[in-house]
């Protein structure tokens, strides 16, 4: 009778995780849907490394899921795939009772990236780091960290103020018990109907490069990882301590994280991998949980805006 039950829930699971995925609207290339019964970690604060040279987009770090459950995928700086190419990073979606990762992509506006604040023009809406000028990428100061041989900026802190979505807790997943509170607006599920492009070659090759990596496993790092944030794909990073993570504020730090104890990502439930034409969860239903609020600049990750007071590179205490 137990193993009945059992067998019956599971199979409800996934007829809920089937209904979840087909609401979600076509995209315009085939992705791989993650699912897991566990949330991920919290997002780690860290300092964003300077961008080496002009041309460059920041993608922000996540936690990807691979053979020892979640490991952290450090943010990095990689080339435009085209002119006019902005990244919409990837999210963990709760539905159906499962934390459903859904991959990012390239295309002409930033989509639906259901609310989380990576920081460094990602603050939940949109993209506050900068804009397409004249067929040159322009950096917004006010969130991006750049060298010194990138002249081509500008400094706007109300699109900052304007598209934040509070997360002091640094959530990393939308939705479910609590998760972030950002349902689509009409403006982000108009861009999911856009022509997108999947990750490049170089994106790919540093995910790779941290799933093969055992340190980066929450498993063996309790969900601080070391390695943050590179300069370029794969771990070039040739600026020192922005690799390693800043502490703030530590009692709010892990607070809002629902993860599975240490040696738990192996067991049930396990992960399961869903082939499927979409990308964006931008008709996903909303969710209370995670008191997140609009129009308030938030700090999901520290150095995601960078104060008059403070120096370029340097996290804000």
């Amino acid at each position: 009778m137990r193993i009945f039950q059992a067998v019956r829930a599971k199979s409800l699971r996934v007829m809920l995780l089937a209904l979840f995925l087909c609401a979600i609207p076509a995209s315009s290339f085939a992705g791989v849907f993650i699912s897991v019964g566990f949330a991920p970690p919290v997002l780690p604060v860290y300092v964003q490394p300077p961008c080496p040279e002009p041309g460059l987009m920041w993608t922000p770090g996540y936690w990807a899921y691979g053979p020892d459950g979640y490991y952290w995928v450090p943010g990095t700086w990689v080339p435009a795939p085209y002119v006019g190419a902005l990244w919409t990073p990837g999210y963990w979606g709760w539905g159906g009772g499962l934390y459903v990762w859904h991959p990012g992509y390239w295309g002409a506006h930033v989509g639906y990236y259901g609310g989380v604040n990576y920081g460094f023009g990602y603050m939940g809406i949109g993209f506050a780091g900068g804009a397409w000028r004249g067929g040159v990428f322009a950096y917004n100061t006010a969130v991006m960290n750049v060298g010194p041989g990138i002249h081509n900026v500008y400094r706007d802190t109300t699109i900052v103020h304007n598209t934040t979505v509070i997360n002091n807790n640094h959530v990393a997943f939308s939705g479910g018990p609590g998760g972030i509170n950002h349902p689509p607006t009409a403006q982000e599920n108009a861009y999911s109907h856009e022509q997108h492009m999947t990750p490049t070659a170089a994106q790919t090759q540093h995910e790779t490069a941290a799933r093969t990596n055992v340190n980066a496993y929450a498993s063996h790092n309790g969900g601080h990882p070391t390695n943050l944030a590179t300069a370029r794909p794969g771990g070039g990073n040739p600026h020192g301590n922005t690799d390693r993570a800043v502490n703030y504020n530590s009692s709010k730090s892990n607070s809002g994280n629902v993860t599975a104890p240490r040696g738990q990502n192996r067991s049930t439930p396990a992960s399961r991998t869903y082939n499927s034409s979409h990308s964006n969860t931008s008709n996903a239903p909303a969710h209370t949980g995670g008191g997140q609020q609009h129009g308030q600049p938030g700090m999901a990750v520290k150095g995601q805006g960078v104060p008059d007071h403070a120096p370029h590179g340097k996290p804000h205490r």
